[in-house]
């Protein structure tokens, strides 16, 4: 037996050494990991057992290689929710919690609305859609066969319609019925691709990070993001640096929605920023 704080101070070396950024929180979420018990009870913990020792040495290499914590854990925690998650599929990142915070803003005051996620990945967005916006009817699409399957796992028993196909043609069912649509699609240009943490640009899916891997780029993914199933009173809304989230006036409302005034005289625009900052600005 090895005493607990011996194991966490070296592993907390060894990932520190490596450039993980959060060394001490990495390695408390491993140990905890491998002892089937949460970061918080660690305290009560006083010794780890050999057999345990040795798998938690493995996780920590694996993480000093720069493997996400997510992969080695095979969970992500994402607002109220949590997530698998693992090769195949984006990470779901603190800074898209804005972006799905500001969908269910949108959405809590509205009386069953229709909510649409495009590029839902590992169906992070739409399944906290789902778990904090009762009576919403949530609809999501992912392109990709690899981060559908993820997908199919999260969002299973939530009620949310998961489709595969492209994010323009997915939903023209919905026209006119979609009062809250979000996206997320590829937005790290292929110049800034080697200043990206190693983290996403070794282990996460190029197609979910660069729009150079998909023939597009984030304003054209932007513009794909409003198919013709928006009402024209909707709030959407993208992630990508160049995308604005805005809700437009509508002419007439949808009939027997009675969700807002079909008189509003004014339209407010937000910049949703997936950057490093991770800030939400008004404009």
């Amino acid at each position: 037996m090895t005493a607990r704080r011996l194991v966490l101070g070296e592993a907390v070396r060894t990932l520190a050494a490596a450039g993980v950024a959060s060394p001490e929180h990495d390695a408390a979420e491993l140990l905890a990991h491998v002892l089937g018990t949460s970061r918080g009870q660690l305290v009560l913990v006083d010794d780890v057992p050999p057999d345990r020792a040795g798998e938690y040495a493995v996780l920590v290499a694996r993480r000093a290689g720069r493997e996400p914590l997510q992969h080695l854990t095979g969970v992500a925690g994402f607002r109220h929710v949590e997530l698998r998650v693992g090769p195949g599929v984006f990470v779901p990142r603190p800074e898209t919690e804005l972006l799905a915070g500001w969908a269910i803003e949108q959405a809590s005051g509205l009386e069953a609305p229709v909510l649409v996620d495009l590029c839902t990945g590992s169906g992070a967005i739409a399944r906290a859609l789902a778990d904090e916006v009762p009576g919403a009817s949530v609809h999501a699409v992912e392109l990709d066969e690899a981060a559908h399957a993820w997908a199919v796992t999260n969002l299973e028993g939530t009620g949310v319609d998961l489709r595969q196909g492209d994010m323009a043609t997915a939903f023209e069912d919905l026209a006119g019925t979609v009062d809250v649509l979000t996206c997320n699609p590829p937005y790290i240009p292929l110049d800034a691709w080697e200043s990206v943490a190693p983290e996403a640009r070794d282990h996460d899916p190029h197609s979910r990070c660069s729009p150079a891997t998909t023939g597009s780029t984030p304003s054209a993914s932007s513009r794909a993001a409003r198919p013709s199933s928006c009402d024209p009173g909707e709030w959407s809304a993208s992630s990508t640096p160049t995308c604005r989230a805005s809700r437009r006036r509508r002419s007439s409302p949808r009939p027997g929605a009675g969700r807002r005034s079909a008189t509003t005289s004014t339209c407010r625009s937000a910049a949703l920023r997936d950057g490093p900052a991770g800030t939400v600005s008004e404009a």
